[in-house]
């Protein structure tokens, strides 16, 4: 049975028994502490802490996973992989345990022309938790399954929560024996590699407290409703019901190996070592496929990071099969063709998905090149200090500037006989991941604790926006923090977060930055409203502080926006869907939007695009813009179905969340978009779009700049006061100005290089004298010491090999001559090969040298170059070289 039709048979069976089928949510997790959704519970999250309430009792989903904890194990053993689909059915306070486990028992042994699985029911194995007599007393008398087949097990292996206070509960889990051919007898509590377990019942009925672990946490007493929350690996099932003995053989995956063997004439199962790099093609050019089909590009942080290093690690693993050219889209495409079957959005996205993953690969291999320069240095330098460890910061630079996965540096660092400090580097990088994880929280919650926010969207609900309408309005304060904990009262002077009933005030979300204005109560106590946030769903959250008087839960409110603000942002985000669909027009659908921020007359639109915008394209789309504006089109907004809007051909944002109702947004015949944001009533209310530029902010993706309204209009107007005052200084028209700043230009750079040409002459007729009066040390010619300040690297060793020439063949001589350049000392040294015989390195003269100046060098043993940061040092530098000649010779 085909992965495809796993999947099928899952929803169907679930739908036609009362579940609302839910689609698969994006793999960006909607969640400030994940960077990824990693379990299929993930979407659903919110329901089960109770922070909206679900639109059914009943609902299933496959969804898309990504984990990567254990990236580096991926393709060392056949049971880790980074992405993975898990089939799940959810109860919200409807059936409990005996409605789940009948389910999971019919779905899994019923036979295939019943629309089951067709397990065989004496391979199936049972786990419960150790004092969960109710799961068992309903597998063994409801089911019928033999007690011997039932074990139980601890808090370590049956019990579940979130790791954070809140819901939890025992789990059960089935197991299928794959047979003694893969292990010992004895149930899955002697043997998880015989018995694997396929399908995880999770009986959500306690509340838990906080606590560290997985199992040193306390209980505190039985939910309100008690849900359930199940997971079937899709891959796993897979692999029994296609009669392979691991995931990598199963179809999703085996035609990429099939694939790369093609590509590498490369057999799996040949040989361990490439067994090992087939396997992690596989899992990364699939998992990279599903990001990139979600919206996620490489970058060198966050979720970008995540796709960066799989990719690359993929790229790598090719090349040590033996790939030399261009691999990717090939293996792309393989995974679409597969994957698509289940995912169609991935062969409608095929250009854009291949655009990204080639950017990428063309990134990484020129990164290699770059890279391992930075590498080799920091590996010389390493060894020339006595080291035999890489530093982590040396590591984290690699990754950080050059894209390097860490396991990359590892492996080149140890073929030169090194290790890395890789806690070092984790640290780092979690630092990183930290400050980043931190930023956003903190941008939502202003660093409360999210329960309050919680209470109040329990006590009053969600907060009725009024904004499209109207832009101020009465209210009633329903909720209200300081210094992130409710309080009843707030006074002047306090820092405030409150939430009203209804509110006129846009939260910032989908790219537009919040409205900002005032609240005024009827006790005349006003709030100045800075920014507005959901940091739960539904629940606006205003935050400022108290002008004037005293502020109280409960009291009536007026709530009026700076709506001099609202109408310049309002002004952006138009344009910024005009900008989105006139980019899409010139550079097709792989101009597809991966970001962009509405502020106050101004906006920036990130874009999908392999390459830099010609700069006539940008104007194109500036033209285009601009035509739109003069056709006064009618900027309309209507909620309907997802589905309809699909139809309607409404373009959606990478990464937002959508629910069944949408709200689209059109421009004439020229746009249609799924946005909640605010916009103009017709385009001849934004005057004048300037976009100011574009520019490269990661692999792949562009970033486009632009200023509107009387933004656009005044920075129109200061460059043509500049044009004026060139036209005055060159004495030329608008249009000559390039052609007579080109042409000054051109005759400066002449110049600049006559003076160059002459400086270096200077320099080198100094060589003659400095050979004639070389130091005679124990029978090496040593010419050390300065030259003028200011000469260049490439003319000091100009002079250095020049003066070297100068000297006899056959005479021993050591040429090292300083100079000062921008503040900084800098030296060359060379040796001749008569020198070299008594043991005088150049390299081994730069180091010393350069330490006394307070910095490093390298080089090769004729001739090396290093530096400091303290000019003062270079006498004391001379003298150390002086000394080390001395010494050697």
């Amino acid at each position: 049975m085909e992965s495809a039709e796993i999947r099928r048979r899952w929803l169907s069976f679930f739908e036609e028994r009362g579940h609302a089928v839910v689609p698969s949510a994006s793999l960006i997790a909607d969640d400030p502490t994940l960077l990824l959704v990693n379990a299929g519970m993930v979407p659903f999250k919110p329901y089960f802490l109770g922070e909206t309430k679900p639109p059914a009792p009943r609902a299933t989903s496959v969804q898309k996973c990504v984990r990567t904890p254990d990236i580096e194990e991926v393709g060392k053993t056949t049971r880790h992989g980074t992405f993975f689909q898990m089939c799940g059915n959810f109860s919200f306070g409807d059936y409990f345990k005996e409605g789940a486990i009948k389910y999971a028992w019919e779905l899994l042994t019923s036979s295939v022309a019943d629309g089951g699985y067709g397990l065989e029911p004496e391979k199936l194995w049972i786990t419960v938790y150790l004092d969960d007599d109710e799961a068992e007393t309903i597998w063994r008398d409801v089911i019928g399954v033999p007690a011997e087949r039932i074990q139980r097990l601890g808090k370590k292996d049956n019990f579940w929560s979130m790791g954070v206070p809140g819901p939890c509960g025992p789990c059960s889990e089935i197991n299928y024996d794959r047979g003694p051919e893969f292990g010992v007898e004895g149930g899955p509590a002697v043997n998880d590699e015989r018995y694997v377990e396929i399908w995880n019942l999770v009986f959500m009925q306690y509340e838990r407290g906080a606590g560290d672990g997985k199992e040193d946490f306390p209980i505190l007493g039985d939910l309100p409703s008690k849900n359930i929350d199940t997971g079937l690996g899709l891959e796993r099932l897979a692999m029994i019901l296609q009669g392979v003995q691991n995931m990598y053989e199963t179809d999703t995956l085996r035609v990429v190996m099939d694939k790369a063997t093609e590509l590498t004439g490369v057999q799996y199962g040949a040989a361990r070592n490439t067994d090992v790099s087939m396997r992690v093609v596989a899992d990364h050019i699939r998992t990279s496929v599903m990001l990139i089909g979600d919206g996620v590009t490489p970058g060198n942080e966050g979720r970008g990071y995540v796709l960066r290093r799989i990719m690359r690690r993929a790229i790598r693993n090719m090349r040590l099969m033996g790939a030399t050219g261009p691999v990717v889209q090939d293996l792309v495409d393989v995974v679409i063709d597969t994957m698509g079957q289940q995912y169609p959005e991935l062969v409608t996205d095929r250009k854009r998905i291949q655009t990204v993953a080639l950017a990428e690969e063309a990134a990484f291999l020129k990164a290699v090149k770059g890279g391992t320069n930075i590498l080799d240095t920091a590996v010389t330098e390493t060894k020339a200090a006595g080291g035999t460890v890489l530093s982590g910061d040396k590591a984290f630079l690699l990754h950080d500037t050059w894209g390097f996965p860490i396991d990359l540096t590892l492996e080149m660092a140890a073929e030169q006989g090194l290790s890395v400090d890789e806690p070092g580097f984790r640290r780092l990088m979690q630092e990183q991941r930290d400050r980043a994880k931190a930023d956003a929280k903190a941008k939502k919650t202003g660093h409360a604790d999210m329960s309050a926010y919680r209470e109040i969207a329990d006590g009053s609900g969600a907060t009725e926006f009024t904004g499209y309408a109207t832009t101020q309005g009465e209210s009633t304060i329903v909720g209200l923090l300081v210094n992130g904990v409710s309080a009843p009262a707030a006074s002047e002077g306090d820092d405030v977060e409150v939430v009203l009933d209804r509110t006129p005030f846009y939260a910032e979300g989908g790219g537009q930055l919040a409205d900002q204005g005032r609240i005024k109560l009827d006790s005349g106590a006003v709030i100045v409203v800075r920014d507005v946030q959901q940091p739960v769903p539904g629940v606006s959250v205003h935050k400022g502080s108290v002008q004037v008087g005293e502020v109280t839960v409960g009291a009536s409110a007026y709530a009026a926006i700076d709506v001099g603000r609202r109408r310049a942002i309002a002004r952006a985000h138009s344009a910024t869907h005009l900008t989105h669909q006139a980019l899409r027009d010139a550079l097709g659908p792989t101009a597809a939007q991966a970001g962009s921020e509405n502020s106050p007359g101004r906006f920036r639109f990130d874009f999908g695009s392999p390459n830099a915008v010609p700069g006539t394209v940008l104007t194109d789309v500036e033209q285009k813009i601009n035509d739109v504006l003069s056709r006064e089109l009618d900027v309309t907004a209507e909620i309907m179905s997802i589905d309809e809007a699909k139809k309607q051909g409404a373009i959606a944002e990478f990464g937002e969340k959508y629910g069944e109702r949408v709200r689209v947004v059109t421009i004439g015949d020229f746009s249609k978009e799924l946005c909640g944001g605010t916009h103009v009533g017709n385009t001849a209310q934004l005057g004048l779009v300037k976009l100011l530029g574009e520019s490269s902010i990661g692999s792949g993706v562009r970033r486009v700049e632009a200023l509107v309204g009387v933004d656009a209009y005044n920075f129109l107007a200061k460059e043509h006061t500049v044009v004026a005052q060139l036209q005055e200084l060159v004495k030329g028209r608008p249009e000559e100005l390039p052609e007579k700043i080109a042409s000054m230009l051109g005759k400066l750079k002449d110049a600049e290089k006559e003076i160059e040409k002459f400086r270096a002459e200077k320099v080198l007729q100094a060589a003659a004298g400095l050979a004639e009066n070389a130091q005679d040390i124990r029978g090496v010619a040593l010419v050390v010491g300065t030259v003028p300040d200011g000469t260049g690297a490439d003319d000091l060793r100009k002079l250095v090999l020049d003066v070297r020439g100068r000297i006899p063949g056959d005479r021993p001589a050591v040429v090292a001559l300083f100079t000062t350049a921008n503040d900084r000392p800098l030296t060359v040294i060379a040796t001749n090969e008569a020198a070299r015989e008594r043991g005088l390195k150049a390299g081994d003269l730069v180091r010393t040298a350069a330490k006394t100046l307070g910095g490093g060098g390298g080089g090769k043993p004729d001739v090396a170059q290093g530096g400091g940061q303290n000019p003062a040092a270079v006498p004391d530098a001379i003298a150390a070289v002086e000394r080390l000649v001395a010494e050697t010779a």
